[in-house]
C-alpha cells in the first residue's frame, strides 16, 4: 500500500539558534510546494513556523540534545505545524498590543493567520516535559 503524501508527517530537529530559522522555513516551504499546497497557504505556513520557532527560542529552552523539534503535515486540507522545545516556567501567550514595541507580536501574528492554535505540554521522558506550540490552518490544494 502507498501512503498519501498529503498526510505524511514530516519532522526535523534543528539547533536551537536563530541561524536555524531560515532553514526551517525553507524546509517547510519546499515540502508544501512538492505536495501541491496553494502558494498563499505556503506563505502563511512560512510566517507561522518562523514565529513559533522564534517564540520557542526566546521563551523556551532547547530539548536535551540542544535542538528544537518541528513537525508538520497536511491533513484534510489543513496544514498542522508543531514546534517543541524543552519547556519553561511560563506559558506562551500573545503580548498585548503596543504600537512601538520592538517585539512581542509573534503569537498575535500566529493567532491572526491560524484557524486554530495553542500551547500544550509534551512529555519528553519520565521526568521531563517540553512545550509544544501548534497551529492548524486551512490548506486548499
Amino acid at each position: 500500500a502507498t501512503s498519501d503524501p498529503l498526510t505524511q508527517v514530516e519532522m526535523i530537529r534543528v539547533p536551537a539558534t536563530p541561524d536555524s530559522v531560515p532553514m526551517v522555513r525553507r524546509t517547510i516551504v519546499d515540502d508544501l510546494t512538492e505536495r501541491g499546497v496553494l502558494e498563499e497557504t505556503i506563505d502563511e505556513a512560512e510566517i507561522v513556523v518562523s514565529e513559533l520557532f522564534t517564540n520557542a527560542l526566546r521563551h523556551g529552552s532547547p530539548l536535551g540534545d540542544g535542538t528544537i523539534r518541528v513537525r508538520w503535515k497536511v491533513r484534510f486540507e489543513v496544514v498542522e505545524i508543531e514546534v517543541t522545545d524543552g519547556g519553561s516556567d511560563t506559558v506562551p501567550t500573545p503580548a498585548p498590543r503596543a504600537v512601538w514595541a520592538p517585539s512581542g507580536r509573534g503569537l498575535r501574528i500566529v493567532r491572526a493567520l491560524a484557524h486554530e492554535w495553542g500551547v500544550s505540554d509534551d512529555k519528553l521522558g519520565p521526568h521531563r516535559v517540553g512545550r509544544a506550540r501548534w497551529t492548524e490552518s486551512p490548506a486548499a490544494t
